[in-house]
């Protein structure tokens, strides 16, 4: 496997949001050692987001962070919920969660056919009118896809190719987010995708 060398951290504030689309590289690995989570890089291989779960995979609290270890979500897994149900809360600029509403809700689909929808999202609950999202699972070269509820893609996540063609390893993902969108957001929601395939 191809090795990853992490440069230095961003040293200016990060925008989630830009007019143009965004490619990411997520090494499915924590950079703790002996932990669970990801590491997410940007086309320049400065690291953006991390997520370090210290305990067991699939946790019932995780958090999504930059590359300083501020945390922009924690991600609820709430119980007694039927086929199970993820909450992210948005960190406020004081460090703490915003505990009036979720920024995001996603909930497993109760059937899952072949290409079709893993889960649903309400995204912006804090709002007057949250979107509609859907996480499909989608072909052998893709892991998975985010659509809008009109169909059009939002994001998609495949494994990774060098500039050769060759397919690295399973733990080496492209994700690409289609511009005017909030990337700390959608991996947020790839985050939950990836508790739901307990890979973090």
């Amino acid at each position: 496997m191809a090795k990853i060398h992490p440069r230095e951290p961003l040293s200016s504030a990060p925008c989630y949001f830009t007019s143009k689309q965004e490619t990411f590289t997520i090494w499915m690995k924590s950079l703790v050692l002996s932990g669970n989570g990801c590491t997410v890089f940007d086309s320049n291989g400065h690291v953006v987001y991390r997520v370090d779960n210290y305990n067991c995979k699939s946790g019932n609290q995780v958090h999504l962070m930059d590359s300083w270890g501020n945390v922009l979500f924690t991600i609820f897994r709430k119980k007694f919920k039927l086929l199970g149900c993820w909450e992210g809360y948005k960190t406020s600029g004081s460090g703490a969660d915003d505990e009036r509403k979720p920024g995001f809700q996603v909930r497993k689909s109760f059937r899952l056919l072949r290409g079709g929808s893993l889960c649903r999202a309400l995204v912006g609950l804090d709002q007057n009118q949250p979107s509609q999202y859907k996480i499909q699972s989608w072909t052998r070269n893709s892991t998975c896809r985010i659509i809008d509820d009109s169909g059009g893609l939002i994001a998609e996540v495949k494994r990774k190719e060098s500039k050769g063609g060759v397919v690295l390893g399973e733990d080496v993902l492209t994700m690409v987010v289609e511009p005017c969108m909030d990337h700390s957001l959608i991996m947020g929601l790839l985050v939950v995708y990836n508790l739901i395939k307990c890979k973090i």
